[in-house]
C-alpha cells in the first residue's frame, strides 16, 4: 500500500519537487502551504508521515506541531528548515519532531528517513504487549499514554519513546550513547539533547526534579530509572 504522506511548505518549488520525488518513489503526497490548513488536514484525513517547514505564512511550524502532538496524534513529523539554529529551539522546546533536516537536502537520504519512520511507527502501532507497570507508573501500550498513580503524564513523542526505555529496563544503567542509539537512532550522540530531554522527563515524572527519586543520574556512566 501506498505511504500518505503530507508536505506543508509554502515555498511552491518544494512542494512541487517533493511531490515528484516522493511520487516517483511510490508514495501518495498531498500539499498544502499553509499551517492552517495542514491541521485542517491532518484532522480530517490519516497521513503516514508529515514533512513540516517552519516558516509557513500563517502560523510558524513550531505552533503546527505542538497542535498535533496536543492531539494526542503520534504521527511521525520530519522538520524542514532553511536555518540550523531552529534544531535548538526543536529540542529545547521539546516539541516532539521525529526528525529534522535543514535545506538544501539529500532527496535519497529523505525518503530513508521517511520509510524508517514509518516501519518504526508501525511497529509501535501493532504491538500487543501489555501494559508497563513500575512503581506508580504504568505506559498503556495500545495508547502509548503514561499514568503516575493513575493521572495521566503529558509527553511528546521523543520524550515518551525515551520512557519506554527507562520502564522496560529498570535499574539498568544507560549511557548517553545507547539511549541516543534507541531513542534516535543515531550514533552521533549529541549530549545536550540527552541532557535536556532527561531535564524535560524529570520535570514531569518527579515529584521534586532536583532531588530525583526515580530517573537518576549515574556520575560518569549515564542513567538509570526504578521505582
Amino acid at each position: 500500500m501506498s505511504l500518505q504522506i503530507l508536505v506543508v511548505d509554502d515555498e511552491r518549488a518544494i512542494l512541487t519537487a517533493l511531490k515528484k520525488a516522493l511520487e516517483k518513489d511510490n508514495m501518495t503526497v498531498t500539499c498544502c502551504d499553509s499551517g492552517h490548513q495542514a491541521l485542517s488536514m491532518i484532522e480530517h484525513q490519516q497521513f503516514d508521515l508529515i514533512i513540516l517547514d517552519i516558516s509557513l505564512p500563517d502560523i510558524n511550524g513550531f505552533t503546527v506541531l505542538q497542535k498535533i502532538r496536543s492531539n494526542h496524534n503520534n504521527t511521525p513529523v520530519i522538520v524542514l528548515s532553511g536555518r540550523q539554529e531552529e534544531y535548538q529551539q526543536i529540542v529545547g522546546l521539546g516539541l516532539g519532531a521525529d526528525d529534522y533536516i535543514t535545506k538544501p537536502f539529500s532527496m535519497p537520504m529523505l525518503t530513508s528517513k521517511i520509510r524508517a519512520l514509518v516501519r518504526r511507527n508501525s511497529t509501535y502501532q501493532q504491538s500487543t504487549v501489555s501494559d508497563l507497570i513500575v512503581g506508580p507508573f504504568s505506559l498503556s501500550r495500545t495508547t502509548y499514554r503514561l499514568y503516575k498513580n493513575g493521572v495521566e503524564i503529558q509527553l511528546t513523542a521523543k520524550e515518551l519513546a525515551l520512557m519506554t526505555v527507562f520502564l522496560e529496563n529498570p535499574k539498568q544503567v544507560f549511557s548517553k550513547e545507547q539511549l541516543y542509539a534507541q531513542v534516535w537512532r543515531n550514533s552521533a550522540v549529541d549530549d545536550n539533547t540527552i541532557t535536556v530531554y532527561i531535564k524535560r522527563l524529570r520535570q514531569k515524572i518527579e515529584d521534586q526534579p532536583q532531588k530525583p527519586q526515580y530517573l537518576k543520574t549515574v556520575w560518569g556512566v549515564g542513567y538509570t530509572f526504578s521505582a
